[in-house]
C-alpha cells in the first residue's frame, strides 16, 4: 500500500504569490493535499504563524522560502509537534541586521508614496543569480508576484521581517526530518546562512543548488523539486 498522504504546507517570500512554487506543485501534490499559507494579512511573525496554524491541517509537512522560513521558525516555536517534515529554502536563522532594517524602511517609505515599482527594481537584482539580472522573463514572473501582493501587504511583511526574532537559539531543539537549501549565488540569504542553520539541527540535510539565486524555485526549479521530493520521501 501506498503511505499516508501527508499534508505539505508552503510558505512564500516577501512579495511573492504562490505562483513562487508554480513548479513544484504536480509533483508534491502526489504525496499529500496542498496548501499555500497566507503570509500577507500580519505585521508579524507571530500573527502570520497563528493564522498559518490555524488554518493548517493538524499534522503537516512545512516548507518557507525566505520570510517564508522566518515563519517557519516562528511555527516551529509554537506547535512543533505539528510539524512532521521542515525545509528551509535560501532562509536565515538570524534576526535583520540594523542596517538591512534601515534598507527595508526606506522601502517602506517608498511604497507608501506611490513609488512601488522602484521597490521591486531595488530588490530583482539581489533576489536572482548575477547571471539572470538581464532574464526578462523571471523578471516579469517577479513583478506579477510583487503586484499580487501589493504595497500594503508589502508593508506588512517587511514589519515582520525588521522585527523577528534570532531563531538560532532553537535549532539544536528542532527534531523533525529538515532539509535546508540554498542557491550558491544567494546574495540575500547566502549559503553560510544555510551551512549555519544545517550545523545547528540535529536531522538536517544540506542541499546548494549551483548557479542559482535567492529565488531557487523558480531560477533552477527541476533542482529544487528533485530535493523537495527526496525531503518528503527520506
Amino acid at each position: 500500500m501506498p503511505p499516508e498522504p501527508l499534508p505539505i504546507v508552503l510558505i512564500a517570500g516577501l512579495l511573492c504569490s504562490p505562483r513562487l512554487y508554480g513548479e513544484q506543485l504536480p509533483e508534491l501534490w502526489r504525496f499529500g493535499p496542498l496548501f499555500i499559507a497566507d503570509h500577507t494579512r500580519d505585521d508579524s511573525m507571530a500573527g502570520m504563524a497563528r493564522r498559518i496554524l490555524a488554518a493548517a491541517p493538524p499534522r503537516f509537512a512545512l516548507a518557507g522560502l525566505s520570510m517564508g522560513g522566518y515563519a517557519a521558525f516562528e511555527i516551529m516555536r509554537a506547535s512543533p509537534e505539528r510539524v512532521v517534515r521542515l525545509a528551509l529554502l535560501d532562509t536565515s536563522a538570524r534576526a535583520d541586521t540594523p542596517e538591512a532594517s534601515d534598507r527595508r524602511r526606506a522601502q517602506i517609505a517608498l511604497a507608501r508614496s506611490g513609488r512601488f515599482g522602484e521597490v521591486i527594481d531595488q530588490l530583482f537584482p539581489g533576489w536572482v543569480h548575477r547571471a539572470r539580472r538581464s532574464d526578462e522573463s523571471l523578471r516579469r514572473i517577479v513583478q506579477r508576484m510583487a503586484e499580487e501582493t501589493g504595497p500594503e501587504a508589502f508593508t506588512r511583511q517587511v514589519t515582520a521581517i525588521m522585527t523577528r526574532p534570532d531563531s538560532r537559539p532553537g535549532l539544536a531543539g528542532i527534531r523533525c526530518p529538515t532539509l535546508v537549501l540554498v542557491g550558491d549565488g544567494d546574495e540575500a540569504t547566502p549559503p553560510d546562512r544555510a551551512a549555519e542553520m544545517a550545523n545547528g539541527i540535529a536531522a538536517a540535510r544540506l542541499v546548494t543548488i549551483s548557479e542559482c539565486g535567492h529565488l531557487s524555485p523558480l531560477e533552477r526549479p527541476e533542482h529544487v523539486t528533485r530535493a523537495l521530493v527526496d525531503w518528503l520521501q527520506a
